[in-house]
């Protein structure tokens, strides 16, 4: 039998108050920072034009593993990641920014894990489109920015006139 120190109660580190058992997500829910991270990745490949293809074959993957992230479904790795970010010319931070407020703690994590609509709500955000992503891209790829503002201000135009503003 281990004794244990007088006067320190079970379940408690030094100084770092009670410890809580935190409740798993249910097997097949991926983890909504796993989503997160996986979408940050698609975002920037698909920015710099890169297949799913040339960027598994890039770090030594199948096309259907580098899905399976970009989706949520395999977590990465700390050394997978860190290979994507060279590969990709981000820092590692760029993968966690823009992470909602609700997935800072636990609590949030789960609560947003178990929500049915959250793949709904990410399919519906317009940024992470490949249509807009290839918008993006070759908007950049107009040399003037004489030109390049004039698109701009065409493109706000017509969305004024379809929402009835104009």
């Amino acid at each position: 039998m281990i004794a244990r120190k007088p006067g320190r109660p079970r379940g408690r580190k030094s100084g770092s108050g009670p410890i809580e058992k935190a409740e798993r997500l249910p097997p097949g829910v991926a983890n909504p920072v796993d989503i997160h991270v996986g979408h940050r990745v698609r975002l920037r490949r698909t920015l710099l034009g890169l297949s799913q293809e040339r960027l598994g074959a890039a770090v030594g993957l199948t096309f259907q593993q580098i899905q399976k992230y970009e989706r949520g479904a395999n977590r990465i790795g700390a050394s997978r990641l860190y290979e994507f970010s060279k590969i990709l010319d981000m820092s590692i931070a760029y993968f966690f920014e823009d992470i909602p407020g609700e997935l800072k703690t636990h609590a949030g994590r789960f609560k947003a894990g178990l929500r049915d609509h959250e793949q709904d709500e990410i399919a519906r955000d317009p940024l992470v489109k490949r249509e807009t992503l290839e918008l993006v891209r070759a908007y950049y790829r107009i040399r003037s920015p004489r030109a390049r503002k004039r698109l701009f201000e065409l493109t706000k135009s017509l969305a004024r006139m379809s929402a009835g503003e104009d």
